[in-house]
Order: C-alpha cells, then sequence, then structure tokens
C-alpha cells in the first residue's frame, strides 16, 4: 500500500500520508506525495490541493535513520517536492496537527498556505541533531516571519503553539474541523484566482540592519559552547536576506552538507538514539503495566526535597512535603513560593500555572497522613542509619502497594531496603540538583526491586518530563561513579605542573559549562573534605592529594568565602596567585617536580578515564549499555551533547588511545584507575561498545 492515500473531495484533491508511528519524509513518502502532486495537477477536474496526515502528527521531519545513506539521495529528494508545490499553478494547502516539525514544517512552508488545529506545534529542530534545516527553512522562515524571529526559532530549535505561528503569519488560521476547514480555504483559494505566494521567491529582504547578525553571532557564542551548527544558522539566515531565494537555497545546502559531515552531527544523533533506547529495560515483560502514580510523599523539605515535590506538582500530581518540624516546612515551601514568583517574573511560567503546581504541595509532620500515597521518595542528607530509621517509619505508614523511593547519590540502595519488610517495592530515584530543572532521573534498581516497579519508575520518568536511565546498585550508581575519577585527575595535573585556569579552560572548551576546579569551589571545598577523608579510608593504598583540605586550611572554601581555587569578584573568577602558591607548595611536600602540560593532554586526563570506569560499569551491569552512560553525563553532568557522551566520544577519539591513558595512570594513581578488561578486549579484536555484550559473553563462554 503507498504511504500516500489520494482521493478528491468537490474539486480538490486530497493527499493523505499515513506512515506510522510519525509520518517521517522517508522514501516511501516523498515517492507518494509526488506521484499524488503529479497526479493533482494533471486532473483538470481537480482545482486545489490539501496536505494532510493521518495519525497523531503531521510530518514530524526527515527520516533520521537515512542520513548519510543511499536513500536519502533517491529522488524524489525534499527540495524536488518543494519545487513541484510551489510551481503548481493550483494552490496547495497544508494541514497540521499534531506537530510539523524539520522537514515537515519545510514542506509546509513550500506550500502556498497553512492552517491548523489549535493544538499544533510547529518547529525547525535540527540544531538539536548538529544540523541546520536543509530543505529552505533558513531561505523562506526569515521571508514570511523576518530574520530576528526565524533565527530565534532555528537556533534554538524549539517548537512554537499554533497560536504564535498565527500570531506570526507562518499559519494563515486555526480550525476545529481540520479537514474540512482545509478543503474549504484550498476551494476558496483556487476560486479567488489570487496570486500564490511563494516563499523562496527570486526577490532579497530589504532593509535588515546587518548588526543583527553581529549582535546574534555573539549571543550564540555564550549559549553554544563549542557548537558549530548555531553559527552555521546565523551565516544562512543572513544569506537569505542578502542574496536572491535561489542562491540563498544553494547556500544552505552547501552548509547543510558540511554539518552533516561533522562529528558534531554524529554525536548529536547517537545521543538522539540513545536517549530513546536507555527507556526500553530489557527483560521486563512487554505487557507489564506501570502502575499510576496518583499522590506523592517527599521526605525532607530542603532544597532538594523542595525541588523534587515541584517536579511532581508541575506534573500535575499531589505531593505531601514531610518534614520533622513546621519550621522547617515553612522555610522550605517559603524557597518553594520564591521559586515559582521567580519564573512568573522572568516570563517562563504563568500565573495561573505557578499556582495550580502550588496548590498540589501539602506539608505534614505526622507520618499517619501518607496512608493514601503510590509513591514516597526520601531526600534528606547522605547517612545511612538516618535513610534506614526513614524507610522503616515508611513502611510502617504507607499502604502496602506504595513505592518507596531514596533520592541518594550513592549509598547502597539494598541496605537502605533492608529497613523494610517489602524490598521489592524500594527503588532509587536519584534526582539532579535543582530537581525541578535537571533533567536527568537515575533510577537505580536493587538486588529485588521488582519488575513493576522498575516499569512503573522508567515511565514516571517521562510523565514528569525527565530522562529517565536504569542502573545497577554500587557506589555512585552510573555518573558519580564515574566523576571522581574526572575530579581527581585534575588535581593530579595540579600537582604535577597545570594551572587551576588551564585545566578550567581546557574543560570549558571542550563544552564543559564548568571546569572540574571551578565546580569544585561553587559546591563548596570545606563540604568536600568529609567526602575526601571516608575515601582515603576506603582506599589506603591509592594516590591522593591534599590540595583541598590546604586550601580549607587558609580559608579559602570557594565561592562562599569569595576565594578557593580562584579569586572571586561576585561571581567572576579570577586567577589567584596565593591559590597557585599552596598549589606548588603541595607539590613540593609530595616531592613532584612541576612541568608544563598541553592542553591534550589536560582533555585526554580528564575524559577518558570516565570512558575507562564506564566501561567497568558496563563489565559489571551497572549501566546496560554504552549509551545510557552516556545520557547520564550529557543531563547530568551537562557532558556536551554534542561530542555525543563520554563513550561515544571515547569510542570516536580511539578505544586503543583510552587503554594507554588507563595503563598509564593506572601505575600512576592505583589499581582502581588501571584498564577495564571490556576495553583491553574490545581493543584487541578491533571493535566498539556496540559489541560489548557479544565481548563479555565470550569472556564468560
Amino acid at each position: 500500500m503507498s504511504a500516500v492515500a489520494y482521493r478528491v473531495e468537490g474539486d480538490v484533491a486530497v493527499l493523505t500520508v499515513d506512515a506510522p508511528p510519525v509520518n517521517t519524509l522517508g522514501l516511501a513518502v516523498r515517492q507518494g506525495l509526488l506521484a499524488g502532486l503529479e497526479r493533482a495537477v494533471a486532473d483538470d477536474a481537480v482545482a486545489a490541493v490539501v496536505l494532510i496526515c493521518a495519525g497523531s502528527t503531521f510530518i514530524a521531519g526527515a527520516d533520521i535513520s537515512e542520513f548519510g545513506t543511499a536513500k536519502a539521495l533517491v529522488e524524489p529528494r525534499i527540495r524536488t517536492l518543494q519545487d513541484l508545490l510551489e510551481a503548481s499553478s493550483k494552490p496547495v494547502v497544508a494541514a497540521i496537527h499534531g506537530t510539523a516539525l524539520g522537514g515537515g514544517l519545510e514542506v509546509a512552508l513550500a506550500c502556498h498556505a497553512r492552517i491548523a488545529v489549535a493544538s499544533a506545534k510547529l518547529g525547525l529542530p535540527e540544531v538539536k541533531l548538529g544540523l541546520l534545516p536543509g530543505a529552505g527553512g533558513t531561505v523562506r522562515l526569515p521571508r514570511l516571519v523576518g530574520p530576528e524571529v526565524a533565527l530565534d526559532m532555528i537556533t534554538s530549535g524549539a517548537p512554537i503553539a499554533a497560536a504564535r505561528a498565527l500570531e506570526l503569519g507562518v499559519v494563515d488560521v486555526i480550525v476545529e474541523d481540520l479537514e474540512a476547514g482545509a478543503i474549504a480555504y484550498a476551494a476558496g483559494l483556487a476560486a479567488s484566482g489570487a496570486p500564490l505566494p511563494v516563499m523562496a521567491r527570486d526577490e532579497q529582504l530589504r532593509d535588515v540592519d546587518p548588526a543583527l547578525f553581529a549582535d546574534y553571532r555573539l549571543k550564540v557564542g555564550q549559549k553554544a559552547r563549542g557548537q558549530i551548527a548555531p553559527f552555521r544558522i546565523v551565516d544562512c539566515v543572513e544569506a537569505a536576506c542578502r542574496l536572491p531565494g535561489a542562491e540563498a537555497l544553494a547556500f544552505e545546502a552547501a552548509a547543510f552538507a558540511e554539518l552533516l559531515a561533522s562529528d558534531q552531527r554524529k554525536g548529536l544523533v547517537h545521543y538522539f538514539f540513545a536517549e530513546r533506547e536507555a527507556r526500553k529495560i530489557p527483560g521486563l515483560p512487554t505487557e507489564l503495566a506501570p502502575q499510576p502514580i496518583r499522590k506523592v510523599a517527599v521526605i525532607g523539605a530542603g532544597l532538594m526535597g523542595g525541588g523534587i515535590a515541584m517536579v511532581f506538582a508541575n506534573a500535575g500530581i499531589a505531593v505531601t512535603l514531610v518534614d520533622v518540624g513546621q519550621e522547617a516546612l515553612e522555610r522550605g515551601l517559603g524557597v518553594i513560593r520564591k521559586t515559582y514568583a521567580a519564573s512568573v517574573a522572568r516570563g517562563s511560567t504563568p500565573q495561573a500555572k505557578a499556582d495550580r503546581a502550588l496548590a498540589l504541595i501539602h506539608t505534614t509532620t505526622d507520618y499517619a497522613e501518607l496512608r493514601d500515597v503510590d509513591l514516597a521518595i526520601e531526600a534528606v542528607f547522605e547517612n545511612m542509619g538516618v535513610k534506614q530509621a526513614i524507610f522503616a517509619r515508611l513502611d510502617a505508614a504507607t499502604p502496602a502497594h506504595a513505592i518507596l523511593a531514596s533520592n541518594t547519590s550513592g549509598l547502597d540502595i539494598d541496605a537502605i531496603a533492608s529497613a523494610t519488610l517489602r524490598p521489592e517495592r524500594v527503588i532509587g530515584i536519584h534526582f539532579f540538583s535543582p530537581a525541578n530543572v535537571m533533567k536527568l532521573m537515575e533510577n537505580v534498581r536493587g538486588a529485588q526491586t521488582s519488575p513493576e516497579v522498575i516499569a512503573t519508575v522508567m515511565a514516571l520518568g517521562r510523565q514528569l518530563g525527565k530522562v529517565p536511565v536504569l542502573a545497577g546498585n554500587c557506589d555512585g550508581f552510573i555518573g558519580n561513579r564515574m566523576l571522581q575519577y574526572y575530579s581527581g585527575e585534575a588535581e593530579f595535573m595540579l600537582i604535577e605542573g597545570a594551572t587551576p585556569e588551564q585545566v578550567d579552560r581546557v574543560a570549558e572548551d571542550f563544552g564543559m559549562a564548568m571546569g572540574p576546579l571551578a565546580m569544585r569551589d561553587l559546591s563548596a571545598l570545606d563540604l568536600n573534605t568529609v567526602v575526601r577523608a571516608a575515601r582515603r579510608e576506603a582506599f589506603p593504598d591509592e594516590r591522593c592529594t591534599l590540595i583541598v583540605e590546604r586550601l580549607v586550611e587558609a580559608g579559602r572554601f570557594g565561592q562562599k568565602t569569595s576565594k578557593g581555587y580562584y579569586r572571586y569578584e561576585g561571581r567572576t573568577r579570577l586567577p589567584d596567585p596565593e591559590a597557585l602558591a599552596i598549589i606548588e607548595a603541595h607539590s613540593r611536600e609530595l616531592g613532584v617536580a612541576r612541568r608544563a602540560f598541553s592542553d591534550e593532554e589536560i582533555r585526554d586526563r580528564l575524559f577518558m578515564p570516565l570512558v575507562n570506569e564506564g566501561a567497568k560499569e558496563l563489565e559489571e551491569g551497572i549501566a546496560l549499555r554504552a549509551g545510557d552512560i552516556d545520557v547520564v553525563w550529557v543531563n547530568g553532568y551537562a557532558f556536551p551533547a554534542h561530542r555525543g557522551g563520554p563513550m561515544f566520544w571515547g569510542e570516536s577519539t580511539g578505544l586503543d588511545r583510552v587503554l594507554a591513558t588507563a595503563r598509564m595512570l593506572g601505575a600512576k594513581n592505583g589499581q582502581r584507575w588501571a584498564p577495564a578488561r571490556l576495553i583491553e578486549r574490545l581493543v584487541a579484536a578491533g571493535k566498539g561498545f556496540d559489541s560489548a555484550k557479544e565481548v563479555l559473553a565470550s569472556e564468560t563462554a
């Protein structure tokens, strides 16, 4: 059957794309559209054409699986269809419901008119895949809405609602009955005999201030650290304003081809699929239905607990916030109110939405009020005894069906579950701070966690607008277990001769939002000393430094004291000779001769240990897939998505180099830094992480 159905209503041909699940512009759809358009144009009884889609959405974009394959080059290509649409003497109307994204919106822009239902969304999200609109989006959209609005839409990749699209002129009318409205609108256009608008017309846009593009490049540079695509988008929109349509389209095509071949595109496409794959849990029965979560308890009204309460309230789920005293509850609720007020003030949250969310948050000191919750999440400080005491109380106070979860960032989930009589209903749900902002939801299964509970929290993550990843139970789980190697190597390189500003500059040039040492200053050095003392006790034979302790002894606690690794003026960090003198003194104390570092060595020693430790997590089953580790680091630690995540980056850079670095660091720092068996085997076999299961299976055979 054709992916595009053809029928005639009166004198209007209706072309219906039906290519589940999201009507992408794969080869079959393109061929069906070509056949339908040619048939409509050749039929004298047809006066107009409507392009509409079956299912839940309009054309949701190009078929990503065809990128870089022969199928993408087979005619008709999208631009061929657009030429046919624009050349049609009969009006063509795009009828939009669901989402018109990427190539879908670009096809709609080549139609003579666009109508939509009120719930529709339209956008050009290619930048999120390291690309730009490659089918005229940077040429047609500026001609329709002006260059500044077009730049905002295309560089952000964010969709706009139908009402906003109507206001801007992207959509001509909003209707309730999409098909009937589209047919009537198309017939009206045909009957009017008015000239048909063509968005790729030859004339240039006039009176555009060149300063707009210079200013926008500065704006992009502040937001898109290290990314190429946003700058190419600015180049293309600028070209669309100074060149005739045909030349601007050719300019766009060349920029698209450059980005398509880039490593950044490969990294972002990898991440796109990795995030979707992370939702799939091998071994869970397909018929297993997640448990409904209608009411939640959050134990602890501090910053973390308050943020978690907001996450659920924002999703329309009733929350009971629990703490030991009324004063703590009022303080926590006050922070929540201020956070919502700030969101309303900057325009990111409507007042009505904030009011609805606040109305869903109830406070109590009485565990007896938790008798009807479906889920209870503990979010108190990291102390096993305290957490076990809370879980024992939750076990007694909540109904038998309730899931009991800990927001711990690294403590043993099985030890926490042992305080209950229902370990099968205990799981870790690790939100990242601030919980109401950060996307990652690291779900941690214990030895007895039931399949239903796992299915429920994974589904819950999507309901909450989070990115859920399932982890196994170990110290630090997926992300924090790896983090110690990143921050540890930063310290070791300081001892050996690097400076704080060089280490952080390399990390930030790589794409990290903040370097490891600046991050330490932000999170408070004095608080870090407790964790460091415990780690030295746990691993007495492993290399360590006392840089943090020496800085704290000198009263340098980080940003909160305006001095740590750096000196601070407000939030501006400045190199500080006093901090460097403390580091150099500790180098002498340890008998280490300082030397110069290249940026490449700093980069490899910061990030390759992450890849090595991630491989150990795969060996142990802590992470299900290398892509899951990438998803954790992109969403939880601001690893640059355009590099695909640490595991994708490591493989792209060369696992042989990762292995060599691990061997060197293992000899220097201790056995925990030594190469993962998986890395050794993959390098020996000349394979990548997609062969990890096969290689590990052969090891145990």
